[in-house]
């Protein structure tokens, strides 16, 4: 069965396959009246970007498209994006597609009424009160993957395209107004992006469940979405028709991202800085990263894994949690280490610096310096 629902947690959330025909009443609702759509350049040129685009123009809302969005989105593609946001005279976003789509169509709104550099709103201390908060637009989050679960986020991540270096850009009100969560956007996916998406949903609920800070939602919320995954992400990579198996992995990206602000850790804070640098996909260098960091934070974590283990149905201890996670990556077609990935002549130095500066150490169940982290780089080669 194909779930169908609404919801209002953490924000207005329009759950169930065909539910996108709904886009032209969520403008309404948000008061937008002349949208801009927001994605990435392989999404653009798709029949579901074209058939969003039709059901906004017969609603007489136009079809206004913006889609140079690289894969790692930088403060260029802000910039050209603000651009055509001014340009089109638009009064709100709809920010469609996977994290890069969505987190870059979630910052126009944020920064396109700015008088401040995006910069200055990085997710430190208070930082965001910097912005004038009555210059945010109102934003439409559609993912069409099931991973970054940043349709329900209050932050984007930017690289900067100078220094490499990824910086979450926080706000409040980022966090979009009306969610359409629409399982068949999905069936198109390609395998890889299945996988990767789907570990990056998992590497989210993982470091949440794991992170030492007190949460008892994030943590229920995060240990359940490890359990849709587990029950549906290899089935929707076998058949990417199953829908019942895609709604459940949109489900599980959307817990994964509400769980995380419990914390995330070493996962996230090593994956950074190679995407940043080599430009690999996200959610799949996560996967490679997983058992590496899982047994570097073994003393603080194996009873927590061990009980996750017996409710997710794989075993009672943190060994077989970690061998599942291996079996995973290897069912799902995941690199085994970054050199498989591709990272070559990689500059450890320099991401074990760039590690300990990323926001998610703070969440790591062990304390991280440059000698361990270092270290723990060396074991994902």
């Amino acid at each position: 069965m194909v779930p169908t629902a609404n919801w209002s947690y953490p924000t207005a959330i329009r759950f169930g396959a065909g539910r996108i025909t709904e886009l032209a009443e969520a403008c309404a609702a948000t008061g937008i009246k002349k949208p801009l759509l927001v994605t990435d350049k392989g999404l653009a040129s798709l029949p579901i970007t074209a058939a969003t685009l039709d059901i906004l123009d017969q609603a007489g809302l136009g079809r206004a498209l913006f889609s140079d969005v690289d894969p790692n989105p930088n403060e260029q593609n802000l910039t050209d994006g603000v651009k055509a946001f001014k340009a089109g005279k638009h009064d709100g976003v709809i920010a469609f597609g996977g994290g890069s789509g969505l987190d870059l169509g979630k910052l126009i709104a944020l920064m396109a009424d700015q008088t401040i550099p995006v910069w200055d709103l990085e997710d430190v201390g208070d930082w965001w009160t910097r912005a004038n908060a009555d210059a945010i637009h109102p934003i439409i989050a559609v993912p069409t993957t099931a991973g970054t679960g940043s349709e329900v986020g209050r932050a984007g991540v930017l690289t900067n395209s100078d220094t490499h270096v990824k910086k979450i850009i926080f706000h409040p009100k980022t966090l979009p107004a009306i969610v359409i969560c629409d399982p068949e956007l999905t069936v198109g996916m390609p395998k890889m992006i299945t996988a990767g998406t789907g570990m990056d949903a998992f590497a989210h609920c993982l470091e949440a469940y794991c992170s030492p800070h007190y949460h008892p939602m994030s943590q229920g919320i995060a240990l359940e979405g490890m359990k849709l995954v587990k029950d549906n992400l290899l089935r929707a990579y076998r058949d990417g028709t199953d829908l019942e198996a895609r709604a459940n992995m949109m489900s599980a990206a959307a817990m994964g991202a509400t769980a995380f602000q419990k914390g995330l850790g070493a996962i996230h804070a090593l994956s950074h800085p190679i995407g940043a640098i080599h430009h690999t996909h996200h959610g799949t260098t996560n996967a490679v990263v997983m058992q590496p960091v899982l047994m570097f934070n073994r003393p603080a974590i194996e009873e927590r894994l061990a009980q996750a283990a017996a409710y997710l149905g794989i075993g009672s201890s943190f060994d077989e949690f970690y061998a599942y996670v291996g079996e995973l990556n290897a069912a799902l077609g995941i690199p085994k280490d970054l050199t498989e990935l591709g990272v070559s002549d990689p500059d450890l130095d320099h991401l074990t610096a760039e590690a300990l500066k990323d926001p998610s150490v703070g969440g790591n169940p062990v304390e991280m310096n440059a000698e361990n982290t270092r270290a723990l780089f060396e074991a994902c080669f």
